[in-house]
């Protein structure tokens, strides 16, 4: 192929190149995110289109909403409220302070740029999409505001999701390293948990915020690593 394709050869070489500006770093962060929107492609028209996700949300929200029990009622008020807009934005300031402090300026670009601007990239879709929020004769909390995606959940797996690329860079320990990540998934699987819980958002609303955030992350990292590359 180097013989018969010197260019094409040159060009794929140049992309799996981990040292290159547009190298592998490069390639997998296109690939995520090309497959982040794929996934949030496909859930966003089965809601539009009425699919059967839509029939599994409603009746999963009402399953949720029957079984609500007053003392899981406040783990999940508290959960859910922790990762409000103040408490992301809280929780971006600490952990921008800890970067600023070990000078580690391109992951705490990384930061600003990933949660705070996922944070309005997700406030347009929902006025794009314009969803309505489950309904309840007796809500455990109401919202005004559009359902589709979860807000809470893109933060949530935006904030995570860079912690947990953060350590899986400077953690040597594999072991150490999957923990972490585990360890992300699961807060983002419980804050999206909690929403569905409240009778705030559907599955689908989750479902979607998730392929968002983590579209979005790799798009914030990419850039980043790109530049810091230059």
């Amino acid at each position: 192929m180097r013989d018969r394709f010197p260019r094409t050869y040159r060009f794929l070489a140049a992309r799996l190149s981990p040292a290159e500006e547009l190298g592998l770093h490069f390639t997998i962060g296109i690939l995520l995110m090309l497959g982040a929107a794929w996934v949030f492609g496909e859930i966003a028209g089965d809601v539009v289109e009425q699919e059967e996700i839509t029939v599994l949300d409603e009746w999963l929200a009402h399953w949720f909403h029957a079984r609500a029990h007053p003392a899981f009622t406040e783990v999940m008020m508290v959960l859910s409220h922790w990762h409000s807009t103040a408490g992301m934005l809280a929780m971006t300031a600490l952990a921008g302070t800890y970067f600023y402090a070990r000078k580690a300026n391109y992951w705490l670009l990384a930061l600003v740029t990933a949660v705070p601007g996922g944070m309005l990239l997700n406030v347009a879709l929902k006025h794009l999409f314009q969803r309505a929020r489950p309904s309840f004769e007796n809500p455990l909390l109401s919202l005004p505001t559009y359902s589709f995606p979860s807000g809470h959940t893109v933060a949530a797996t935006l904030f995570y999701g860079l912690l947990a690329c953060y350590a899986v860079v400077v953690l040597r320990s594999w072991r150490t390293r999957a923990l972490v990540v585990m360890g992300a998934c699961f807060l983002v699987g419980l804050v999206g948990l909690s929403r569905i819980y409240l009778g705030v958002h559907y599955l689908s609303d989750v479902m979607a915020a998730i392929a968002e955030g983590c579209g979005w992350l790799a798009v914030c990292i990419t850039g980043v690593s790109t530049l810091r590359r230059r």
